[in-house]
């Protein structure tokens, strides 16, 4: 049987690779299991992998809101644009977690012309530079050319010094972050040249979406019990991350819903950042 991915191509439908995602929400082997047993009938040949993945999470989340909160996270990266502000002040709340010191939208002069930097982030010595490349589509990839033109801007700032949190620096590294995948062309040309890449599968071991289920940092637009209207208004005031909703009851209280609604927005919330990957 195949499926039809986001690009039109058909691709062999793998159970184990489903049943293996269903998993890392969370669901125990048994709620996997019996969430494939109920999907089975409903998989047909051609089906496009949108359905499959709407069909899933519907599943999942009779089970638990946390479970399809979770399993939806690549969704909920998308959910942060369409334009990739609200990426650029997620990304930096991930460098924040690494103990950096971060800030975002600056504009910079270079050795030849001024460049808008999406984030710079300073700790001890270093002072990183980071190019935030947001896809608002399910398989869209990073080429080469990508890093080719990230290189040239890393380049245009060397021996320039520049004054952030009190300290003057050089830029140390770059760092090339995306919610996409990145091509193989790309992952080379950058390994070649010494750019950091940071994606949705990359690097393997600290991929985005390992760092983000080991560390709790779901964006709120992972939350199921908020629509979308409730989940713009959270970001407009800066509540990026679930942990802020948490930590700061004000966003909760400035959401015009019923009490009981309150209450499984705070229990899907908790649930959500207190899971630990295995």
């Amino acid at each position: 049987m195949q499926v039809k991915k986001y690009s039109g191509e058909l691709v062999t439908f793998d159970v184990n690779r489903l049943k293996g995602s269903l998993s890392k929400s969370g669901a125990s082997p048994d709620v996997v299991d019996g969430v494939w047993d109920t999907m089975k009938p409903m998989v047909y040949d051609g089906m496009s992998t949108s359905d499959l993945y709407r069909l899933a999470f519907r599943l999942l989340k009779r089970e638990a809101d946390s479970f399809a909160a979770r399993y939806s996270l690549k969704r909920a990266l998308k959910d942060l644009g369409p334009a990739g502000y609200y990426f650029e002040q997620w990304v930096a709340r991930l460098f924040r977690h690494a103990h950096y010191q971060t800030i975002t939208g600056q504009l910079l002069v270079g050795n030849a012309v001024t460049h808008e930097v999406d984030v710079v982030a300073q700790k001890d010595d270093e002072l990183l530079l980071i190019e935030c490349k947001f896809r608002n589509t399910d398989d869209a990839k990073i080429t080469v050319t990508t890093p080719m033109y990230f290189l040239s801007r890393v380049k245009d700032f060397e021996g320039r010094e520049f004054t952030f949190f009190g300290r003057q620096l050089s830029f140390t590294a770059g760092w090339l972050v995306t919610n996409a995948y990145m091509t193989t062309d790309s992952i080379r040309f950058s390994q070649y040249y010494g750019l950091n890449l940071l994606a949705w599968d990359y690097p393997e071991e600290s991929s985005i979406k390992r760092r983000v289920d080991n560390a709790g940092l779901y964006p709120v637009t992972c939350l199921t019990t908020l629509n979308k209207a409730e989940k713009d208004q959270l970001l407009v005031r800066r509540c990026i991350l679930v942990k802020d909703l948490l930590e700061d009851e004000t966003h909760l209280a400035a959401l015009d819903c019923a009490p009981r609604k309150k209450r499984r927005i705070i229990q899907e919330a908790t649930e959500l950042v207190n899971y630990q990957n295995t």
